[in-house]
């Protein structure tokens, strides 16, 4: 801890906890070695008397925020004594109404009696600097309250509760052991190393390997669960492309016409498929262009296409294949793609048969985007699409790209101290990639940290958390 961290620490720190804006209930919180006796100068309980300085841990108490002799609100006031606390130091919790004027002036009222404002992520970065929590589970808080679908939540939950963590440190564990196997090497040169040790640190990588490539392998699932990923929708001009992402987000978001060209920018909606947070964008029809909106506009599609995540290709199966769509077709292949026939309510003049001979493996499906038809089996092949079968959210995940990152790094350097061995490079070199994957790996849960990192983290935190 620098000496920089040391004296904040010292400091008793206060904010709002609640979000902006109108509502029944607000909350300030106040953590530090002078939490207490603040609130013991502002706060005057129902029972006379009463010192909060005296009060137990876990202890709820009603009455008035006092400025001076002027009542400011009517409140229930908690008392958490340290070490069995959030930030693992004394901390108050004012609940009065919610609003502006009223939270406004009871934190005033505070940092006038000791306080000083906390920045943002400051009582989680407290937690994580007094030992209560490691970095991957202080970084799982902003996740936390960041989640847009229930299972988005269930992973940031699992990574607070530390269940990535143990992954991270029972590998960084056993290449502490590899490491053990070979110091005696460097540290007494003149005596032989069995090859037994040899044989066990090898063991040791390995093992490790198997437990980080196995993380990097789901990472995939947990950013998209994390982040959410982009599906975009093309096609031809008049395929039903708008009417398709009306279906999707089960209203009319965008205008549907029978004259072709409707669209001519891309549109963006957030849109959750089966847990998975979509940035759901339907494009501009492709076709020949005529003017330079037209053609600009279809420039924009094509972009919106490479840089996709999932594609929706929606063709007309009342009007056949033209070569646009197949000009489509061959430019969606090698991409998560799905050919969607749309208008299957219309006499059809296309077959799924028709459409197999221009694709390699692409999905390819029958819906009613106007009717409803097919809609909830498109879902399921487009989750399927980005998540591959299998449990999804039971896994432990890598959901954060700086987690994702140092393991990587980690095992490249576990990649190439087995290298190593293989080409008999002197052991104090080998040692040095064991010692510097061990080191990636310190990284994520904190173990090693610089002060420019922890701002970095931390500054993605609201105030009050």
């Amino acid at each position: 801890m620098s000496d920089v961290e040391r004296y904040l620490l010292e400091d008793t720190i206060a904010a709002i906890s609640t979000p902006p804006g109108k509502g029944g209930i607000g909350i300030i919180r106040l953590s530090g070695p002078l939490s207490i006796g603040i609130a013991d100068k502002v706060f005057k309980g129902k029972k006379k008397g009463l010192k909060l300085v005296d009060a137990a841990g876990y202890s709820m108490f009603y009455g008035h925020i006092y400025d001076k002799d002027t009542v400011v609100d009517e409140v229930l006031l908690s008392v958490m004594r340290r070490p069995f606390t959030y930030t693992r130091e004394d901390i108050i919790e004012i609940n009065c109404h919610g609003g502006s004027a009223c939270l406004g002036r009871i934190l005033d009222l505070v940092l006038r009696n000791g306080a000083r404002l906390a920045f943002p992520g400051e009582f989680t970065k407290r937690a994580f600097l007094n030992g209560r929590i490691d970095l991957m589970q202080a970084e799982a808080v902003c996740d936390i309250i960041a989640s847009t679908t229930s299972e988005g939540l269930k992973i940031a939950q699992s990574q607070f509760r530390g269940k990535a963590s143990l992954k991270i440190r029972s590998a960084r564990q056993i290449i502490i052991d590899a490491a053990a196997c070979l110091e005696a090497d460097v540290n007494f040169p003149e005596e032989e190393i069995p090859v037994p040790c040899f044989a066990s640190a090898a063991r040791f990588l390995k093992k490790a390997s198997v437990i980080l490539s196995g993380l990097l392998t789901a990472s995939e699932k947990g950013m998209i669960f994390r982040e959410g990923a982009c599906c975009v929708i093309c096609g031809r001009p008049n395929a039903g492309k708008s009417s398709l992402m009306n279906g999707l987000l089960g209203h009319d978001r965008v205008i549907v016409s029978d004259i072709a060209g409707t669209t001519r920018d891309s549109i963006e909606e957030r849109l959750n498929i089966k847990g998975v947070p979509l940035r759901i964008i339907d494009t501009a029809g492709v076709a020949n262009p005529d003017d330079e909106i037209t053609r600009a506009s279809i420039e924009r599609s094509r972009r919106c296409i490479d840089n996709a995540d999932i594609i929706l290709l929606v063709i007309d199966k009342s009007r056949g294949l033209s070569d646009e769509d197949i000009r489509l077709i061959d430019h969606v292949k090698g991409k998560k793609a799905i050919i969607v026939l749309n208008k299957s309510d219309l006499h059809p003049r296309l077959s799924i048969g028709d459409c197999r001979k221009y694709l390699d493996k692409e999905t390819v499906l029958e819906v009613s985007a106007k009717n409803g038809t097919g809609l909830d089996r498109l879902e399921g092949v487009m989750y399927k699409a980005l998540l591959g079968a299998g449990p999804a959210v039971e896994n432990i995940f890598l959901s954060n790209s700086r987690h994702v990152d140092c393991a990587r790094r980690a095992l490249d350097f576990l990649e190439s101290a087995a290298r190593g061995f293989d080409e008999k490079r002197p052991i104090d070199i080998i040692l040095m990639d064991i010692k510097d994957a061990a080191e990636a790996l310190a990284v994520i849960t904190g173990e090693i940290f610089t002060d420019d990192m922890l701002d970095r983290i931390f500054s993605r935190f609201c105030v009050g958390k």
